[in-house]
């Protein structure tokens, strides 16, 4: 018996673990395929180079996306201290090296205390933000420059998990809006050795966690297994 493809055009709330190298957009594309609906969409994009929590609403639940961006975020990741990159992140290749060996695992958990709370923060020239109807990004890579103004955001938890220069593990709690790449960089700079974000997960969107999501490959065999039934 075919599975009710209908539950999804009225609408669900899906738990995905986005894969490394997938943009959101890609998720939303295969899961249309394997659903064959219209009306799909995710709360929240995460960059091709992380992975983790995405939340992706169909049907009558794609009035709910917002609701859940609005929602506290909480990612787990490495910094890499020494270098700096153009997008703050791996997708750009490392420049300004400097040395990190001075730098004690005291001083660089000393330095979340300048990111704790409401802080302002200005997003990643490499970003989706649309200045004048264009993305910025797509601005950037045409070599023009583009001021960004500072955004308002909180930061809830800021954790150094472990220390293993020139690689530093962190875990945040923040709000919407929050540029964890921004935050790398701003961190390079407090600590006087620049810095980028070199992997990321997103574990947590409000009460939704990464330990309930479903890598696409499993939801399109779980899609194929109520298909057979």
């Amino acid at each position: 018996m075919d599975i009710p493809v209908n539950i999804f055009e009225e609408g669900q709330v899906l738990l995905i673990d986005k894969p490394f190298d997938w943009t959101s957009f890609d998720v939303i594309q295969k899961l249309r395929n394997i659903l064959h609906i219209k009306k799909i969409g995710h709360a929240g994009t995460l960059d091709p180079l992380a992975t983790g929590l995405l939340i992706v609403c169909t049907g009558k639940f794609t009035k709910r996306i917002n609701e859940f961006m609005a929602q506290e975020k909480e990612y787990t990741g490495t910094f890499t201290l020494g270098a700096i990159t153009p997008t703050y992140d791996l997708e750009s290749k490392p420049v300004q090296l400097k040395p990190v060996e001075h730098i004690s695992e005291a001083a660089i958990k000393a330095a979340t205390a300048d990111f704790i709370g409401e802080i302002m923060q200005v997003p990643p020239a490499h970003s989706a933000i649309k200045v004048e109807g264009k993305r910025v990004y797509e601005l950037a890579r045409q070599g023009k420059s583009v001021k960004l103004e500072p955004r308002k955001l909180f930061i809830k938890e800021f954790e150094i998990t472990e220390v293993k220069l020139p690689v530093v593990h962190f875990r945040v709690v923040c709000s919407t809006g929050t540029y964890i790449r921004s935050l790398a960089n701003d961190f390079g700079e407090v600590l006087g050795c620049g810095a980028y974000l070199s992997s990321l997960c997103r574990t947590r969107i409000g009460n939704y966690s990464l330990r309930e999501a479903m890598s696409i490959e499993s939801f399109a065999e779980k899609i194929r297994i109520d298909k057979s039934e």
